[in-house]
């Protein structure tokens, strides 16, 4: 049984990790200007979703891996990781559903319209910052060994990651600038995505043996 979650860990934490990727190169295209309106919305708003139910899973398989002693955190990291997903599902589902549509007939802005000190702007915020925190309680849950020594600097990379994310949300003068204050979260998700996939790889392997 452990093994079959190992490998699903596995397939949902590369899965993760492609749609980071995409999502890193389309905003990068983006804030170059090489990708218009509504095409950038929709592929960051659909990478974004992407991420999230693979991450939730990854999580998921992560907890139940472990042993029982260290699962208070990796717990903690799964419910995090829930409401990361809630959130992102909730805005994201709504541009691609609704707004962008929508936008595509009227430009005007509304209430639900992402743009900085909005509602859905701030629930955009705490998506990224629960994620932080769910690697970050993951990171806790890891013994202090060689195995997973990489994988666990990542995971509290990324986690350190959240006050660096609230600058960017939450300045009062959002600006490109502010903006790329954030961006080694392009880093940090990946890296954490990928190593993750090596680490249920090998439990894996071993569950096998």
């Amino acid at each position: 049984m452990k093994r079959n979650m190992a490998i699903t860990g596995f397939y949902c934490a590369l899965v993760a990790l492609l749609a980071t990727l995409g999502y890193g190169i389309v905003q990068i295209l983006q804030v170059l200007g090489t990708l218009k309106y509504p095409l950038d919305d929709r592929l960051i708003y659909g990478f974004s979703l992407a991420i999230a139910q693979p991450f939730l899973l990854a999580m998921l398989a992560f907890h139940y891996i472990l042993p029982e002693e260290r699962r208070f955190w990796s717990h903690a990291a799964l419910l995090f990781a829930l409401l990361y997903t809630v959130y992102v599902v909730l805005i994201y589902g709504v541009q691609l559903a609704t707004v962008i549509p929508a936008s595509l007939h009227d430009r005007r802005e509304t209430l639900l319209t992402v743009k900085p000190q909005s509602f859905f702007w701030t629930i955009d915020a705490l998506g990224y910052i629960c994620m932080g925190i769910a690697t970050l309680m993951a990171a806790f849950a890891l013994k202090n060994n060689s195995d997973t020594l990489w994988l666990s600097h990542f995971l509290l990379a990324n986690g350190f990651v959240v006050p660096l994310i609230c600058i960017t949300y939450f300045y009062p003068h959002f600006s490109t600038a502010t903006l790329w204050i954030g961006s080694p979260w392009l880093i940090t998700v990946p890296g954490s995505m990928l190593l993750l996939s090596r680490f249920f790889k090998k439990e894996a392997a071993e569950l096998w043996g």
